[in-house]
């Protein structure tokens, strides 16, 4: 039987230990540390420790900004480079904000990924979500409306006249009903109560999404 070696994906945080369990339960070809600038020593110590061990890793620097979005651009980047190869993702080496976030990219992505409880990997279920099948044309258009209209919209009467769609129409694309999950539901929009009505204003993920980091 062929052995399967994968290439384990770990953010640098406070948890380094729960990087070399995971090591030594998959088989691993390859690791790909992901650091913000603050983890780049203890990511370069990383990466010699596990060269010691004949692991080849390489850094992938997490930019400034948001961390769950740069998360997100760098998984997604990872992905691209490492293509046809088996992903493995260490939820459990960074922080508690990291850990989030890489699992969150994990599920949307649809890689396979383990947390380590006490020494013990625990996989993750693998639930491939693809945002593309659950929008419908309408919901696309309006998403990519609001990432070329930062400035927009104040209220859904607002988006309403500026997209031409009907108010009934964007209150059911942006909050869905009992039988159809609308934008605000799925994450990729985000809604406050203002004077003039409901602002509404692309989320992180709908950002993400537009930007192709997301499938």
């Amino acid at each position: 039987m062929i052995e399967v070696k994968h290439v384990v994906i770990a953010p640098v945080g406070d948890k380094p230990d729960a990087l070399f369990v995971g090591i030594r339960e998959f088989p691993t070809e390859k690791v790909v540390l992901l650091s913000t600038e603050k983890a780049a020593e203890n990511a370069q110590a990383i990466k010699k420790d596990l060269e010691r061990f004949s692991i080849p890793a390489y850094i992938k620097e997490i930019g400034k900004g948001n961390l769950w979005e740069q998360m997100f651009i760098a998984i997604s980047e990872v992905k691209n480079i490492e293509k046809d190869k088996e992903l493995l993702i260490n939820v459990s080496s960074g922080d508690r904000t990291s850990q989030c976030a890489v699992t969150s990219a994990a599920y949307v992505n649809g890689i396979k990924a383990f947390s380590v409880d006490n020494g013990d990997v625990i996989m993750l279920p693998v639930l491939k979500f693809s945002y593309y099948h659950a929008l419908t044309e309408k919901k696309r258009d309006i998403l990519k409306f609001l990432y070329k209209q930062k400035e927009c919209c104040s209220s859904l009467e607002e988006l309403s006249r500026k997209t031409k769609m009907s108010l009934p129409l964007i209150s059911y694309h942006i909050n869905g009903t009992l039988k159809s999950d609308g934008l605000k539901t799925l994450g990729l929009v985000e809604t406050a109560n203002k004077k003039r009505g409901v602002s509404v204003a692309l989320s992180i993920m709908g950002k993400l999404l537009i930007k192709g980091y997301v499938s």
